[in-house]
């Protein structure tokens, strides 16, 4: 790879993807020409263009940027890009080596002090978090994160006071997170997921104990209680637990649910902080506050500056985002796409919003996925009132014959359900009962958000 002083100018294929755009950030905001390519026009790339950033979106080689050299230009792609792209292998012909966004990322993080946040689920929520509270301390940091930051607006943090700490999501998609090597890190789950890349459940755990035993020396591991990973971890790597049911190094303590958001004590191994105020709702981002605490005060954060934070942090876009609050109706836009992620957003909404009626909009991500998974994701979706199955988001892969959302449709014990395709959805809104409305996916779910929320608000004022 380059040596970053030695680059003038970077070309990213998928520029629009959450981690490509944060490196994408990275490079322009140290002055070097950015530019990139990706496959449609999004709110995200309208926004790196706004910055200044180039972005077309036609597999196009005649519009690669003039200038790009093999000996001062910094290529990074995403796997999403398929082996038949245009440019790619036109740029591959010319010599460029190409390199993957996570290979990019450990350069820069390796050569800092990492808090890398890894799991099958809640790393983006979790990230966010321990970069709030260290952005809210005196500590400050960098921060890679794996989507939208509502305090900050955007999904690349930049140190102001010369920190010695960046905070990464630490992915396992693809086996990324093999690329770092951080001095500090959390497990949040090692659920099966990823089964195209990896074919078992044990290979999954497998890679989260490689990740783990990449921590440097001196340096800790933070786990969810119940997860195991310690086997081949160095002696000099301190291990940690958190929970929020169960006695744990960090566990959350006496927590109590006032005006639909938790307050809680948090014990660590050194003292108790009491009466924590966490201004985002969901008892899995109780959860969540706990990793990220944790990682905060072992990266020397204080301990009123942890409580300062977590009282004004605003969440992730699309992590039980309220888009709509009014007396007939909640709308809630929610990234989860695994059962155990459904099971969580579903059940927070239920403690919270008890006794009302929850419909839930889900549109499967992946044929692999829904093929996998499809008994799971019925049990999850099982604990709605009201199931509408959207058409499966394929992201990179080609159709599976016979994987349709009817693999989970007809696995359904509710009979309150409907199959319905994104452009019925709008129409079908108009329907919905007066309660909690959770749309959930890792698709282009996110788009219908808005007309679904007019339709709604027309709904409501009938």
């Amino acid at each position: 790879m380059l040596k970053f002083s030695d680059i003038k100018q970077v070309y990213f294929l998928g520029i629009g993807g959450i981690g490509m755009s944060a490196l994408a950030r990275y490079f322009a905001s140290q002055g070097i020409a950015v530019s990139g390519y990706d496959r449609t026009c999004t709110g995200l790339t309208a926004e790196l263009e706004k910055e200044g950033i180039a972005v077309h979106y036609h597999d196009d080689p005649t519009l690669l940027p003039a200038g790009l050299d093999v000996a001062d230009s910094l290529i990074v792609y995403t796997p999403a890009v398929p082996a038949t792209h245009q440019e790619l292998n036109t740029l591959i012909d010319r010599g460029f080596r190409i390199h993957k966004r996570a290979a990019v990322l450990g350069v820069i993080c390796n050569s800092h002090r990492t808090i890398a946040v890894a799991g099958t689920h809640g790393k983006t929520s979790v990230s966010t978090m321990t970069a709030h509270i260290l952005k809210s301390s005196a500590m400050d940091c960098f921060a890679f994160l794996g989507g939208i930051s509502k305090n900050y607006q955007t999904n690349l943090l930049l140190d102001k006071s010369g920190s010695e700490w960046i905070v990464a999501e630490a992915d396992e998609f693809d086996r990324s997170f093999l690329q770092l090597k951080p001095e500090l890190a959390v497990i949040t789950s090692m659920d099966a997921d990823h089964l195209d890349i990896y074919g078992t459940h044990e290979k999954v755990i497998e890679s989260f104990k490689l990740f783990a035993g990449q921590i440097k020396e001196g340096g800790s591991l933070v786990m969810k209680m119940g997860l195991s990973v310690v086997s081949g971890l160095s002696s000099k790597v301190k291990t940690y637990t958190y929970s929020i049911t169960e006695t744990a190094d960090f566990c959350a303590e006496n927590i109590t649910l006032k005006d639909g958001y938790y307050q809680f004590d948090l014990k660590t191994p050194e003292l108790r902080i009491e009466n924590l105020a966490l201004n985002y709702p969901g008892l899995l981002n109780v959860e969540n506050s706990v990793a990220a605490s944790a990682l905060a005060l072992l990266s020397g954060v204080s301990p009123e500056e942890v409580r300062k934070a977590l009282a004004t942090y605003s969440g992730v876009k699309r992590r039980f985002d309220v888009h709509l609050n009014n007396e007939t109706f909640v709308l809630i836009d929610d990234y989860a796409h695994h059962p155990e992620e459904l099971r969580a957003t579903i059940q927070s909404v239920r403690d919270i919003y008890r006794d009302r009626t929850i419909t839930g909009v889900f549109q499967p991500h992946l044929y692999s996925r829904t093929k996998d998974f499809a008994e799971g994701f019925a049990n999850s979706l099982d604990l709605l009132d009201e199931i509408v199955l959207l058409d499966i988001y394929p992201a990179r892969e080609l159709p599976l014959e016979g994987v349709t959302s009817e693999l989970i449709f007809n696995r359904l014990k509710n009979k309150n359900k409907i199959l319905c395709n994104r452009s019925e959805l709008k129409k079908l809104a108009l329907t919905f009962k007066p309660g909690i409305v959770i749309m959930m996916g890792a698709g282009d779910i996110d788009t219908l958000v808005e007309p679904v929320k007019e339709q709604l608000v027309k709904h409501a004022n009938r």
